[in-house]
């Protein structure tokens, strides 16, 4: 008995284990020796890529940075003949046509609207970017409720004793950031209506999500662009006339819906079914396992799809130019036409700006989108 008793005894250690050495850093060194130069091969890609950096990147920033002019009225200034040397990017050339491609032909004495409707925009917008920022509900309604109606109206005119200025004379980023923040905002709710729509099991409203989406998604953008501006009024009658830009703003809004009811369907299909028997088995209804179980995961699954189209449909808004209307990229080639600033190096210097501009509006979504996956991979832990 005895015997038995000791070899069941369970051994308690009263001392703690010697804590074990640190595992070797990844940093400095390490890292790079591991992840540029573990072998020959690597070794050869590194020095490779560096050397294509280098020849890259050297005479981009010579001619934006070092060679670059900043100060000058006209294009004499930006001359090699006029300072002797090799001239590189003109940036008197921006300066002199930034209010054109911020507003295009918009009334000068009327451009304080456009710059209330930016800085309602912003002030708005920046509470729904910050995780902890208080009265996010009561944001969203302002934002996507109540702004669009007051810019609208703001950057019409013709109320409350505004002057007029028809859609026409919109142009520059203006026009740019009016498409783009219309699509973002239509597209995410009308695709994630399309998808509910494409995965029901009920026949009618199936196959019309069906064929709305593979309709808009087997034309070109451009296409619907065309279609929206030149032959739509051809079907209307004469006394009906549609604002171009609206038509433009509905064409490209259902155009981004079609491909984001795509994304949202993917990330509804990558939910386990447990999840639907789960919310069933609590006595939810359809809606709201929807609204509070499915769409939220199925939402958190497809942040870089839903960014990655936003990214898109942005740098998809210069092909308003082919239908006359004269977005940020169709400003900048107007300003091309005068004179004044003809020079060897106007062009390279208006498309670097341009470049520059839209790197910094779709660098930032992708930045955010990138905060948000991090925010939430953390949560769930």
């Amino acid at each position: 008995m005895t015997e038995d008793m000791t070899a069941n005894t369970a051994y308690v250690r009263r001392e703690l284990v010697p804590p074990m050495p640190p595992p070797p850093s990844v940093r400095g060194g390490i890292w790079t020796r591991w992840n540029l130069f573990s072998g020959w091969l690597n070794t050869a890609l590194t020095l490779s890529s560096a050397l294509l950096i280098w020849l890259v990147c050297w005479p981009a920033v010579k001619f934006l940075l070092i060679d670059a002019v900043w100060d000058g009225a006209s294009r004499t200034d930006c001359l090699d003949e006029t300072l002797g040397r090799e001239v590189g990017a003109c940036w008197p050339f921006i300066t002199a046509k930034f209010s054109q491609l911020i507003y295009g032909f918009y009334p000068e004495s009327e451009r304080w609207r456009v710059d209330l409707t930016f800085m309602l925009g912003a002030i708005l917008l920046s509470p729904l970017l910050i995780p902890r920022a208080p009265y996010k509900g009561m944001n969203a309604l302002l934002f996507f409720g109540v702004f669009p109606v007051v810019a609208f109206f703001l950057l019409l005119g013709g109320v409350f004793g505004l002057a007029y200025v028809e859609t026409r004379s919109w142009g520059g980023l203006l026009v740019t950031l009016v498409v783009a923040v219309t699509g973002i905002v239509v597209s995410l709710p009308l695709g994630i209506l399309l998808a509910l729509a494409r995965l029901s099991r009920l026949t009618a409203v199936h196959t019309v999500a069906v064929i709305f989406i593979e309709f808009w998604r087997g034309v070109p953008l451009i296409t619907v662009l065309f279609f929206a501006t030149y032959m739509l009024p051809l079907f209307l009658p004469p006394a009906w006339t549609i604002d171009p830009l609206l038509r433009v703003l509905v064409g490209v809004a259902l155009f981004a819906a079609a491909y984001m009811a795509e994304v949202v369907r993917g990330g509804l299909q990558a939910i386990p079914k447990g999840q639907f028997e789960g919310a069933m088995a609590l006595g939810l209804g359809y809606p709201t396992t929807m609204g509070l179980v499915v769409l939220p995961q199925a939402l958190r699954l497809v942040i870089p799809g839903i960014v990655n189209n936003f990214i898109g449909l942005f740098k998809d808004t210069t092909l308003v130019l082919i239908v006359a209307i004269f977005d940020f990229l169709g400003q900048l080639r107007a300003a091309f036409s005068d004179p004044t600033w003809a020079t060897p190096v106007t062009l390279f210097t208006g498309f670097a700006f341009a470049g520059i501009v839209y790197f910094v509006f779709c660098f930032g979504m992708s930045r955010y989108s990138l905060f948000v996956e991090r925010r939430l991979r953390r949560d769930d832990h």
